[in-house]
């Protein structure tokens, strides 16, 4: 399971994504550019289910290495929604205040993506040569 080079990526994946959930998102700045306050992505409850159910799939895909395509489905549908969740941080940096710095943690979902998306790739490639083996090996037989 662990040597597979996909399954490295999704669970290197899968902890960026558990790791938001320790994070701060964002934080103020008060008067003279100190911290006033810190935003993490728990503290909204719409966020921290979103990650809830991502990392759940990305725990899925990382233990179900013995069901390819469940397995590249469960890490596409996870990107799918890694994307949304980023596209809804990109929405709230461009509406925040002017107060506001948004961390390096809000890059972890698109970095996962990339992972995802590469894990993917290699899922399909492992599915092929498994279908191919198959094939040759039921012609074979068949010629006997």
């Amino acid at each position: 399971m662990w040597q597979r080079l996909q399954t490295l990526y999704l669970a290197v994946a899968t902890g960026l994504v558990v790791a938001l959930f320790f994070s701060v998102k964002a934080f103020a700045l008060g008067p003279q550019g100190v911290h006033a306050e810190e935003y993490t992505y728990v503290q909204n409850f719409p966020y921290a289910v979103l990650l809830g159910v991502i990392t759940l799939l990305q725990l899925i895909a990382v233990f179900t290495f013995n069901f390819r395509v469940f397995q590249m489905r469960t890490a596409t549908l996870s990107a799918i929604l890694l994307v949304a969740l980023q596209a809804w941080l990109v929405f709230d940096w461009c509406t925040c205040a002017d107060g506001l710095v948004f961390k390096y943690t809000a890059i972890f979902p698109i970095v996962a993506v990339i992972l995802d998306a590469l894990a993917i790739r290699l899922i399909v490639r492992d599915q092929l040569l498994v279908e191919s083996i198959t094939r040759l090996r039921s012609r074979k037989k068949n010629h006997r």
